[in-house]
């Protein structure tokens, strides 16, 4: 029989990422936001891709205030090459950019479809190959990619974004299978809606759909099947990330860790 293994560490240790580089997509805002500031605060020195230098700035400065440590790489994603290249090196993957349209199928811009896919599928895939050479050497690594309900539900008028968490969720399972002999874990969260400016955005998108003012909206279409009825704020999908990168999650992978107030509970 074989004996048992202690656990890596006590259930109250805190997530010490020191000497750990994670790289964070869409970090300019939102999700992105608080997940970097969140792996800067456990000592990880932190990449922060976007292409709005702006947010980047106030992203570097609020690290700064914190103590932490946020490179900023003003990087548009749809450079596959450019992505790849980024992520050498990486520890901590987490792959959060991404973008949304709400139209009927037959009025989706084909454009647009190609880019959310680009940006939401493609690109991750471009960075965890870039990243897990790196991750495979040393015998760990994290890969986190943030995922959303719509990656296993799907919902009317969004095709391009549903289309691509579907995909991502594939992503995540497959890297998590061949990650696991190397010590690297790769996990999806999901998240209903978030208060960011996607989802604001969002909201006048499904007003014009449903053609319904937009202070119906939130009640009426975002929350209507979530048994908590409110956004859930950025820094809780943070905690989340920080959880699946700390040791008590290292047997965690190929999951889908849902946080969505019971939307998918239906």
């Amino acid at each position: 029989m074989t004996a048992p293994r202690a656990l890596p560490a006590p259930h109250d240790t805190p997530l010490d990422l020191g000497g750990r580089t994670a790289l964070v997509t869409g970090a300019a805002g939102g999700i992105g936001h608080a997940c970097a500031l969140r792996l800067a605060a456990a000592g990880a020195k932190v990449r922060a891709v976007d292409r709005d230098a702006a947010g980047l700035e106030a992203l570097a400065a609020a690290a700064a205030d914190l103590g932490g440590a946020v490179e900023s790489h003003l990087l548009d994603l749809t450079d596959l090459d450019a992505a790849e290249s980024a992520a050498a090196g990486t520890d901590v993957l987490v792959n959060n950019a991404g973008l949304q349209l709400v139209r009927p199928i037959e009025e989706f811009p084909p454009d647009v479809f190609h880019t959310v896919l680009t940006v939401m599928l493609e690109a991750p895939f471009r960075l965890i190959r870039g990243a897990l050479p790196h991750m495979y050497g040393q015998g760990w690594g994290r890969v986190v990619n943030i995922s959303s309900v719509h990656g296993l539900r799907a919902s009317a008028y969004k095709s391009a974004y549903v289309a691509a968490k579907h995909g991502l969720e594939g992503l995540s399972k497959t890297t998590a299978l061949e990650g696991a002999a190397h010590g690297v874990t790769s996990n999806c969260v999901n998240p209903g809606y978030v208060r960011t400016a996607l989802v604001e955005k969002q909201i006048a998108d499904q007003a014009r759909a449903h053609d319904i003012p937009e202070e119906r909206v939130v009640s009426e279409v975002l929350l209507q099947d979530s048994a908590v009825k409110r956004l859930i704020e950025p820094e809780e999908v943070a905690q989340a990330v920080a959880y699946l990168c700390g040791p008590q999650a290292s047997f965690v992978t190929g999951a889908s860790l849902v946080m969505d107030g019971g939307w998918t509970a239906h």
